[in-house]
């Protein structure tokens, strides 16, 4: 790595997280974890993310790179040599940061939603969440992925989200796999890469997770 250090700032089942070092392993890049309690902010966490306070959170040669996103567009302009992550062309590139935006700014809320809410609320909740699958569903269209035949940016902002499918399910009362079966033969094709099945936590584990919290903070 030329005498890079890298360091991680990180929470297990973040699915923002998981993106970075899914970013991480595609590029056989070596790096120090340091798992942070969120419940009791470290001194290193606030200092490298003093305005929001979140991981995850790159540490490079001494220098924060902070949000997912930008982490992993940084990860594959830093390291441009091996497994490129962004599309060649201009315009492909800008709709890869199109899809990973609309990621961010949906699929997450409404996974949320589907989770905390009750009654009409939440029939309401899943019912977006349904639909906000179906769009991606159907960007991916008959593609291997998101953005063509290589796995890339768009995929890891959306395939972290797999291991929270059982947490959706079991609580929200959908079958995503019936209602969008090619986005989990989406999942399931990104799940064949190391860097995905080495980096996801177990379904289960993620459950057993959440109810704790919820029963922790009344959620």
């Amino acid at each position: 790595m030329g005498g890079s250090e890298i360091v991680l700032l990180d929470f297990w089942p973040s699915m923002f997280g998981m993106r970075v070092r899914i970013a991480l392993a595609e590029k056989c890049l070596e790096y120090e974890y340091k798992e942070q309690d969120l419940a009791n902010k470290s001194c290193l966490l606030l200092e490298m993310n003093p305005i929001h306070k979140k991981i995850p959170v790159l540490v490079h040669n001494g220098k924060p790179i902070n949000e997912s996103s930008i982490i992993v567009q940084y990860i594959d302009e830093t390291w441009n040599a091996k497994s490129p992550l962004m599309p060649f062309d201009p315009y492909a590139r800008a709709q890869a940061r199109f899809w990973a935006d609309f990621v961010d700014k949906k699929v997450y809320e409404a996974g949320k939603k589907t989770l905390t809410l009750k009654g009409e609320e939440q029939e309401k909740a899943k019912n977006e969440f349904i639909e906000i699958m179906k769009v991606l569903e159907g960007q991916i269209g008959e593609k291997p992925y998101f953005m063509g035949e290589s796995f890339g940016f768009t995929d890891i902002s959306l395939i972290t989200f797999y291991c929270w499918f059982y947490t959706y399910e079991t609580l929200g009362n959908i079958s995503i796999e019936k209602e969008c079966p090619k986005l989990i033969a989406w999942a399931k094709r990104c799940m064949q890469r190391e860097s995905v099945s080495k980096t996801l936590p177990d379904s289960k584990k993620i459950y057993e997770f959440f109810l704790e919290m919820r029963l922790k903070y009344g959620l």
